[in-house]
């Protein structure tokens, strides 16, 4: 209990920033997972991306997603990707390469009576793969236009290095939350690119919180050599490791709920590329804005001449009071050495109460 409310009251004395190099090692070895799966398996986009036909499938309350398939697969339709249930109005959505409309005519009649379904359950629709390219352009000009208005911004508020800090925090979360997309093989929808947005600010707020704080405690430091730098920005980490677990649980939750009840239990897919890159960047978000932004600005920042020269003064400072603890503590003991060599022994301890011995009348 006693270390639940050290940690409620953000008095935790977690070495983060001396341990550092572990939190770098650690992202490392994640991104380098991330990137090998990138180049060897690469996304499996949706058909949003590389176009298609879709067929949606209402009110077939007492057929199977194995049936659909089967049926599909007969039509010489192959489905790209298992068909989804959508909800519970008993739709499945069916993806299938692009097809002509003289085609989708006749892949529609024969699942029609494969099924047993009327013309009115079975509807399709064909995208071009030009809309999924054209979001993808205005996905990443948005991005890019977030990371350099986000960059100025910490700059201005703060300083130059917590602008690094952050940015290198973001790129983290992007790479480990595509990485694991690759690694799985969900399907990127624009579903995706939105949650992809939606973690960036959640990862970039919780980074403001602790930069705030890593600010409130290095305030004129350098006019003092009781504190360093990274002791400032450790303590800073600590106060507020309390309210960025509540932050994240409290996002993870429903999260979490969509991803392992509504995909995994319940079988609903539409949801699954949103509730999977939400939950991986919360995640990641959180650790980021923890164990590798605020390690980078102190990386930055203690090696400038001023902050070595604090940590130096600091150093110094404490060296020395610890050398006259030091010699205070032998002058002690030498003292009480001097006492016994003169008496033969330990000086007798007064009794409490004892009155002083009367002198005798001559």
């Amino acid at each position: 209990m006693s270390r639940l409310t050290t940690l409620y009251r953000g008095e935790t004395k977690i070495d983060f920033i001396g341990s550092r190099k572990r939190w770098y090692a650690a992202s490392a070895v994640l991104i380098l997972i991330c990137v090998i799966s990138l180049i060897v398996r690469g996304f499996n986009y949706g058909i949003e991306f590389k176009g298609g036909t879709t067929f949606n499938l209402t009110g077939v309350k007492n057929i199977s997603i194995s049936q659909v398939t089967d049926a599909f697969d007969k039509a010489g339709a192959e489905p790209e990707g298992a068909p989804q249930s959508v909800g519970s109005s008993n739709t499945i959505v069916v993806n299938t390469h692009t097809l002509q409309p003289g085609p989708q005519r006749d892949v529609q009649n024969a699942v029609i009576k494969d099924l047993g379904i009327s013309n009115k359950n079975i509807s399709a629709t064909s995208i071009g793969s030009d809309w999924g390219h054209d979001t993808t352009i205005k996905a990443l000009q948005g991005l890019i236009i977030f990371l350099v208005v986000v960059s100025i911004y910490i700059a201005l508020r703060f300083q130059w290095r917590m602008a690094v800090g952050g940015m290198v925090a973001l790129l983290h979360d992007l790479i480990i939350a595509a990485g694991v997309y690759s690694v799985v093989g969900f399907e990127v929808t624009p579903s995706t690119i939105v949650g992809l947005l939606t973690i960036l600010g959640f990862s970039l707020y919780d980074t403001v919180v602790v930069y705030d704080k890593v600010g409130e405690n290095a305030k004129d430091i350098l006019a003092g050599s009781r504190t360093t730098y990274s002791e400032a920005a450790n303590k800073a980490v600590n106060q507020t490791l309390m309210r960025s677990i509540n932050t994240s649980v409290i996002a993870l939750l429903p999260v979490a709920g969509l991803l392992f009840v509504g995909a995994g239990i319940l079988g609903v897919g539409t949801i699954e590329d949103l509730a999977l890159i939400l939950f991986v960047g919360l995640l990641s978000g959180a650790y980021s804005s923890l164990f590798l932004a605020t390690p980078v600005v102190v990386d930055l920042t203690e090696r400038e001449p001023q902050y070595k020269a604090l940590t130096k003064r600091v150093m110094a400072k404490r060296s020395s009071e610890a050398r006259k603890a030091e010699e205070a503590g032998l002058a002690g003991v030498g003292a009480g050495t001097a006492t016994s060599a003169r008496t033969g022994g330990p000086a007798p301890a007064p009794r409490v109460g004892a009155r002083p011995a009367r002198r005798k009348r001559t």
